[in-house]
């Protein structure tokens, strides 16, 4: 009987490791930034074409390599991190188990030019040159070089074409460049770092303060909203920048935590910020933080993930409670903090500590719960599209066949004696006989219980701004007040991307929106289905935008913030949900909206609604699958009595 079990090749050995190491084209930047800063780099230039699928440059002065460094940093496990096991509990350094380069080149078409420069090991009159291609070596020489080092991957998965059609659009791909790039540049706010996207420049950093990185990746009105926040102990030390409450944003995206300069993702850590706001933001918003973590490497693990973005503490409870009371202090004391001095020569600028708990204190306090804040947002009036009195404002234009024909919904059903009252009360609108019939598909007929036969003549009620309380035949219809306005403008929004035909309400004054680079290339590509809802819109700038018109079910809102924030959470929606572009985007304007909602509605509105809601393809559940509505049947209710 033959043997079965073989050595795999090199190559086949190095593609399977490229697989956990190099899964887009952001990863190879990221790696590549790593290797630049734990060379010492003051210096950064990176180079994209097509989102990195066709080359990613990245140049930079740091110490480079000798010729034998150059060849053997291509190999799999070859690293200058790492001597004994011992030293893989005091890592301090970016990328070390030494599988980058060897991944990259298993799957790309690698070209490095290197030259060192350090006091320390020497300066070398002419560098090295290679090439690398799946593996294979193609190039070694000699060449004139600057000191440092700059390397080109090309035409990356080139001999993978499998992994290469997983790849998505270039402005998916491009948006994880971004967020690898802002990463790194904000743990090293002292390198200058440039990011150029085929031909256009993207960000052009200088090296300084922390505060100045921040405003230069984010934007100006940064510079407002940012408090100081700091806390020293003998186990951890905690400093950065979180926002001011009233900058909280509904969108997530702008949290960042690095421990010992690498970035990591922590929900029990982000658990300790947030409940560190309780109370000064509403439920469902998002601070914004930048916080730096420094902790012995002995105590923790940051090797229980490929990526290297997940780590473990020894003693979490305590990192927790410190945390929280880093940035409870700053919320406290913002508002006394002078503004920003951005001429400083500092990254982190001290401030006057408020008086202190004993360490005991900070280390045993208790993990709070994470309390809902029950303030909401004041909310304008709603309108139509149609004229109506100002005195009656009508959030949305149902049709009136649907709601004249109610009655349909329920065939077999005693049909009320005169029609439900509509939400409309125009002139235009009639009860004549001539009305067609109208057929309705997919009503309540989703529901738990078929029992949910609303007559439209029963009295409802709202509760809380929250609520609508209805009778059925089974009992008590419960109905959420935002999760209806949500289906419904869910619909509206999908028929005007499937139609082209949303309705754009024009500004009188057009407004001007600076955005993120990502999301700038975002707005670009979705400028069709974009101006099918509503929105029009000119480039006047380096991320920039002339905003000519708003979708007709938004007027009233501040039209910056809208299409600034819809373009965030359409960023946010995109990574987390599997769906088309125009699901997407029709669920994320859809949430938006809705959030303004929760709003006291006259007895026509919330009679509409329901009506409205029931009517709409899926009454049971919104577009992400929550619940909307549930019934209390008579059951239920007595059961509430039983002692």
């Amino acid at each position: 009987m033959l043997n079965i079990i073989q050595l795999l090749p090199d190559s086949i050995a190095n593609q399977i490791a490229a697989g956990e190491v190099v899964q887009r084209p952001a990863s190879v930047v990221k790696e590549l930034l790593e290797n630049s800063i734990d060379a010492r780099a003051k210096t950064v230039q990176i180079i994209i074409r097509e989102a990195g699928k066709s080359l990613i440059q990245i140049i930079d002065d740091g110490a480079g390599m000798s010729e034998t460094d150059a060849r053997m940093s291509f190999e799999r496990h070859a690293t200058s991190k790492i001597r004994s096991s011992d030293d893989l509990f005091r890592i301090r350094t970016m990328g070390f188990r030494g599988e980058a380069l060897a991944s990259i080149a298993a799957v790309a078409q690698v070209e490095l030019r290197t030259r060192r420069s350090d006091a320390a090991s020497g300066t070398d009159e002419l560098g090295t040159l290679i090439r690398i291609e799946g593996s294979e070596l193609k190039t070694q020489e000699s060449v004139s070089c600057l000191p440092g080092t700059n390397i080109l991957v090309k035409n990356l998965f080139f001999n993978v074409p499998a992994r290469r059609n997983f790849l998505k659009s270039n402005s998916v791909e491009m948006r994880h460049i971004l967020d690898e790039f802002q990463r790194v540049a904000l743990a090293h706010p002292d390198v200058a770092f440039s990011l150029y996207h085929n031909d256009s420049e993207v960000y052009n950093l200088q090296a300084g303060k922390l505060s100045r990185r921040i405003v230069d990746l984010f934007g100006k009105q940064y510079r407002e909203q940012l408090a100081f926040c700091e806390e020293e102990t003998p186990y951890v030390n905690v400093r950065g920048y979180i926002g001011k409450p009233e900058f909280a944003r509904k969108t997530r995206g702008e949290q960042f935590f690095f421990v010992n300069t690498r970035f990591v993702k922590h929900n029990y850590l982000h658990h300790a910020v947030v409940g560190a706001y309780e109370g000064t933001i509403q439920d469902g918003f998002h601070p914004f933080y930048v916080l730096f973590i420094e902790i012995d490497p002995s105590h923790i693990d940051i090797n229980i993930h490929p990526t290297k973005t997940e780590i473990k503490f020894d003693d979490e409870r305590s990192v927790y409670a410190i945390v929280m009371a880093a940035v409870r202090k700053a919320v406290g004391v913002y508002n006394l903090t002078p503004s920003l001095d951005f001429d400083s020569n500092v990254n982190f600028l001290p401030v006057t500590p408020a008086p202190r708990r004993t360490s005991e204190e900070q280390t045993t306090e208790r993990v709070p719960e994470n309390r809902s804040r029950s303030s909401v947002r004041s909310m304008n009036p709603g309108w139509s599209t149609e004229t109506v009195e100002p005195k009656a404002p009508i959030p949305f234009d149902f049709p009136r066949k649907s709601a004249a024909n109610w009655q349909a919904l329920f065939e077999g059903l005693d049909t009320p004696e005169k029609p439900p009252v509509t939400l409309f009360d125009r002139e235009e609108a009639t009860d004549s006989p001539e009305t067609e019939s109208v057929t309705l598909e997919s009503r309540v007929n989703k529901l738990k219980t078929s029992a949910v036969a609303w007559e439209g003549n029963g009295p409802v009620i709202q509760v809380q701004n929250r609520f609508l309380l209805t009778t059925v035949q089974a009992g008590v219809l419960v109905i959420d007040q935002r999760r209806a306005y949500e289906r419904i403008l869910y619909d509206q929004y999908q028929t005007a991307l499937t139609k082209r035909n949303g309705v754009s309400q024009q500004l009188l004054f057009p407004k001007t929106v600076t955005v993120m680079p990502v999301d700038y290339n975002l707005a670009l590509e979705l400028r069709e289905d974009l101006t099918s809802l509503g929105f029009l819109f000119d480039e006047i700038g380096q991320n920039a935008f002339l905003i000519r018109g708003v979708p007709a079910l938004s007027v009233g809102e501040n039209e910056e913030e809208l299409f600034a924030n819809l373009l965030a959470q359409l960023r946010e929606d995109t990574g987390r949900l599997k769906l088309e572009r125009a699901e997407v985007l029709a669920r994320s304007l859809a949430r938006r909206s809705a959030s303004r909602q929760q709003k006291q509605l006259t007895e026509p509105e919330q009679r509409a609604l329901v009506e409205q809601v029931l009517a709409s393809s899926n009454a049971s559940y919104t577009p992400s699958g929550e619940p909307i509505m549930t019934v209390l049947t008579l059951d239920k209710l007595a059961g509430l009595f039983r002692s």
